[in-house]
């Protein structure tokens, strides 16, 4: 990552430009292309402030701190950026992913915590049909199952393949 530090009312100091390099160069792995940054540190009274401007992948992330101390507030400035990073990386995630649904079925996964399985859910339309028709519905698809509305029942069933390649079907019970 391209970094330039400036001081304002402050001795340069090599101590702290190494530090602050060293903590931008472990954030370069959120950026896919080259990315830049502009760091002013400045001391006001008792007020040391970092101010820290990240330019890369489309992207501008803004952030200011100020403590009693100048390496907090450097750590606190790159914790709030890596919230902002991350956070407008999911929002470009989602909108493209927007995009890609199909009418008929569209796919999401969930991860709930960490350590906890994955779920897929598939949002699927399904209409009115006889089991025969299911049948062949499902021959011309080549998938493993079919969700549809019986005819006869007006309940929703799930036809499935089984492994010896006869059809299993899942009806609701009243």
């Amino acid at each position: 990552m391209n970094t330039s530090v400036r001081f304002k009312n402050l001795e340069p100091s090599d101590a702290l430009k190494a530090y602050v390099r060293e903590k931008l160069d472990r954030m370069e792995k959120y950026f896919n292309g080259p990315a830049e940054a502009s760091v002013v540190l400045s001391i006001e009274k008792f007020r040391h402030s970092a101010e820290i401007n990240i330019m890369g992948d489309r992207l501008t992330i803004n952030g200011k701190e100020e403590t009693e101390e100048m390496y907090s507030a450097i750590d606190m400035v790159l914790d709030k950026l890596e919230v902002q990073i991350k956070k407008s990386k999911q929002k470009s995630r989602d909108y493209r992913s927007k995009g890609k649904t199909s009418p008929m079925a569209s796919a999401r996964e969930v991860d709930e915590e960490a350590g906890q399985p994955r779920v897929r859910v598939r949002n699927i339309e399904y209409k009115p049909m006889d089991v025969d028709e299911a049948v062949m519905q499902m021959d011309l698809i080549k998938d493993s199952f079919l969700v549809f509305t019986n005819a006869r029942s007006e309940a929703v069933n799930v036809l499935y393949r089984q492994k010896d390649g006869n059809y299993g079907l899942i009806q609701p019970r009243a």
